[in-house]
């Protein structure tokens, strides 16, 4: 028995969200919306070669995971003028816990902040974690582990 595709439009309906979270805790806000676009569109056009038994959850976090990449490379080339520093930097006491999770998980080191962003909040095992960014299934959980314990320890939580 051939199984048949879902039409793109109900790809998009399903995973759109899960797509935008994942660019949102990568990303942050601001690069997001930008990132899920160029994720759906690379993703239109591949989507007649894809396998029809393919992880399509997975595939489309893989292409966001490649589109984020694209974008903070992009970003880290270009210099963001400032007139004054940003109050966070002025004299803010550490023990002021920021709960913005973007920002939290942009602080992270990548490795982590992919592990984290694809195992938490989209729920891809780590096998599949280890196929988007690389290395193997237990190197991608030590990084989700790492990854919560730098969290709680920059936010003040208590294991």
């Amino acid at each position: 028995m051939v199984m048949a595709k879902q039409p793109f439009e109900e790809v998009v309906s399903r995973h759109g969200p899960t797509v935008l979270r994942v660019c949102r805790a990568v990303l942050g806000t601001v690069d997001a919306d930008d990132a899920w676009s160029d994720t759906f569109l690379s993703a239109l056009e591949a989507y007649p070669r894809l396998p029809a038994d393919a992880n399509v959850e997975a595939w489309l976090v893989t292409i966001a995971h490649r589109k984020a990449i694209d974008a903070i490379r992009r970003s880290g080339r270009q210099p963001i003028p400032v007139t004054e520093l940003p109050p966070h930097l002025e004299g803010v006491e550490a023990r002021y816990r920021d709960l913005d999770l973007a920002r939290s998980l942009a602080a992270l080191p990548e490795k982590q902040r992919f592990a984290v962003a694809y195992h938490y909040l989209v729920g891809l095992p780590y096998r599949e974690v280890a196929a988007i960014v690389g290395g193997t299934a237990e190197a991608a959980r030590r990084a989700a582990s790492d990854g919560v314990a730098n969290l709680r320890r920059t936010q003040g939580i208590s294991q």
